[in-house]
């Protein structure tokens, strides 16, 4: 017997579903966490500055979604479990089905002026705490038998060498490789891990960089489509690696970058 049409689940809904994002108060988690509202996921935003978290929330409650503010210091990894089960809990769910990792710092520098301090602390909230969150999120899904998703965030700097990005560039080729092998250890369980590569986007996290105009209009002019990043074009990717539309996809990093790498 056939399922009737509306007996099916449609792979793009996510209605019922839970996602804890960090970074979500701004820039591309910011984007990403509106999407996944959209679609009708309970997003527990967390960032590290209580106003701007209670601040987004708000504003995605006010746009129809469901959202709550959880303010999380990220630069301690051994936390996560805390936080993971905190998100959960501000749910209403046994365990958050979708991780996504947008929080994110930059030191741009020469690498002979670069502190190994400032080293470790970009690794610490891009490398360790990806690697802690997800290590939480994956062990909560497999303790109960769920499907979920991990989407981490990368980087043109893990494809390409970038001048003054030892620190950030090393950390987000570390998410790459740490990417890879969760989905593949993981996969038996239909817990997927991808990474989303955004090319130039002008968010907080990059505004030193496009402060010259003549540097900004450089970049845009070697962009294929002829400009730069917005937050919200990386939330249709978003919703497809969340959602059981992307249910065969893991292990990949995907550029949303209009056309850089390919140029």
């Amino acid at each position: 017997m056939t399922a009737s049409p509306s007996a099916t689940p449609h792979p793009w809904d996510l209605h019922g579903r839970a996602a804890l994002v960090t970074g979500g108060a701004q820039g591309l988690g910011r984007g990403i966490a509106d999407a996944l509202a959209g679609a009708g996921v309970h997003v527990v935003v967390t960032a590290r500055r209580r106003e701007r978290v209670e601040e987004a929330a708000e504003q995605i409650r006010a746009a129809g979604g469901a959202a709550t503010p959880l303010p999380w210091d990220l630069s301690m990894p051994a936390e996560a479990p805390a936080l993971v089960d905190a998100a959960a809990s501000a749910a209403g769910v046994e365990a958050v089905d979708t991780l996504v990792h947008a929080a994110g710092i930059q030191v741009r520098k020469p690498v002979d002026s670069l502190t190994l301090e400032e080293f470790d602390e970009v690794h610490t909230v891009h490398l360790r705490s990806a690697f802690t969150l997800s290590q939480t999120v994956g062990a909560r899904l497999r303790e109960r038998g769920l499907p979920g998703s991990v989407v981490l965030m990368g980087s043109l700097t893990s494809h390409l060498g970038i001048p003054h990005t030892a620190a950030y560039g090393s950390a987000k080729s570390g998410v790459l490789g740490l990417a890879r092998s969760l989905a593949v250890e993981w996969a038996a369980h239909d817990i997927r891990c991808n990474v989303i590569v955004p090319g130039y986007f002008h968010t907080e996290l990059t505004d030193g960089l496009f402060q010259d105009p003549d540097r900004r209009d450089w970049v845009e002019s070697r962009i294929p489509m002829g400009r730069l990043g917005r937050a919200d074009d990386l939330g249709g990717l978003a919703l497809l690696l969340a959602s059981d539309a992307g249910s065969y996809i893991t292990g990949q990093a995907i550029a949303v970058d209009g056309g850089w790498l390919a140029a």
